[in-house]
């Protein structure tokens, strides 16, 4: 059976809190202070690894951190095809997936990243490579690679069926290996569309009163 994707988004949004650090805690950290600090630092912070390791989970939660404490913040990312001008009330600049950016959100990002430098704001960027290997124009990417940087790692398969695991145990769901298996090879392999499939076939068992079993989940997917 081919992998399937499935198009679902987290129901309370990516938060710091939920964040599965794995092998990543010292990016978490990083940005736990940087949320919770009255004056935040304005050197950069740069995250960067592969699909699925994280980076616009964080992104987004420290929007969101910063948004619960009244503050605005710039978003820059490749579907932003009409950004708007750097706006001075702005706490942070946040740039994701910069290795995408055409030659027009180049020269936004760069705009930004030197305005929220004159006013000593802090910029969080991330991208799928090391700033070194970023096909970008250099202004942008020696600006990229100057401040903080952390390598983000996929969380490894061990990490996935704990996490989980572990969720499933909150819920009061018992998860065999066979399901677990299944779920794993079957569908969307990164952490927040498993932890939502979760969501949904506990929904689907407790509306059909039947346990979590490799039947269940296809006919889920069949009623869907």
């Amino acid at each position: 059976m081919k992998q399937m994707a499935l198009d679902i988004g987290l129901p309370t949004g990516p938060t710091l809190a939920n964040f599965c650090a794995g092998p990543n805690l010292d990016a978490l950290r990083h940005l736990e202070l940087w949320v919770g600090a009255s004056a935040r630092s304005p050197v950069p912070t740069y995250l960067w690894g592969i699909s699925g390791s994280g980076k616009t989970h964080l992104l987004k939660a420290a929007r969101e951190g910063l948004r619960e404490q009244g503050a605005r913040v710039g978003w820059l990312d490749v579907n932003t095809l009409e950004p708007a001008d750097y706006n001075e009330s702005w706490a942070a600049v946040m740039l994701d997936d910069v290795h995408l950016y055409t030659a027009a959100q180049q020269h936004t990002a760069f705009n930004w990243f030197v305005n929220a430098q004159a006013l000593q704001r802090p910029v969080l960027a991330a991208g799928e490579f090391a700033p070194v290997e970023l096909q970008l124009r250099d202004d942008l990417r020696t600006r990229l690679g100057w401040g903080h940087i952390f390598h983000l790692q996929p969380l490894s398969e061990a990490e996935r069926r704990a996490v989980l695991r572990q969720a499933a145990d909150a819920r009061g769901v018992f998860l065999s290996d066979e399901v677990m298996d299944f779920m794993l090879t079957r569908f969307s392999r990164d952490l927040a569309s498993l932890m939502e499939l979760l969501g949904l076939l506990d929904g689907y068992a407790l509306q059909t009163k039947r346990a979590i079993t490799i039947p269940l989940i296809k006919s889920m997917m069949d009623n869907a």
